[in-house]
């Protein structure tokens, strides 16, 4: 007698279960981390305190499209890849000034 007789059916539900199980746990939590560690290297600024994916502490002088600057130690100053940030510990906030559009003129 012969073969198999029993569906596919089972065996692509179980695969297709199992990918999502995948999706899920591993992909879907890496391209999150990814989003949020390329929008912090974005967001950088100069006087922001970072420390490097190698374990360098220093804080930013300067950035450009693909560099940053770091202050490593006073007067000594060295270029990083934005990609080598690897978090930042204190992050600067530049106080905005309040422009007015169309400032009113007052009558006399």
């Amino acid at each position: 007698m012969g073969g198999n007789s029993g569906s596919a059916l089972p065996t692509i539900i179980m695969f297709a279960l199992l990918f999502g199980l995948m999706y899920f746990m591993f992909i879907r939590p890496q391209a999150k981390r990814r989003k949020e560690a390329e929008s912090m290297q974005k967001s950088l600024g100069a006087g922001d305190k970072v420390i490097t994916i190698g374990g360098l502490y220093g804080t930013v002088v300067s950035t450009d499209d693909e560099s940053i600057t770091l202050e490593i130690s006073p007067g000594v100053t060295a270029r990083y890849a934005r990609a080598a940030v690897g978090r930042v510990t204190e992050q600067v906030t530049v106080p905005t000034e309040h422009v007015v559009d169309n400032p009113v003129k007052e009558e006399k």
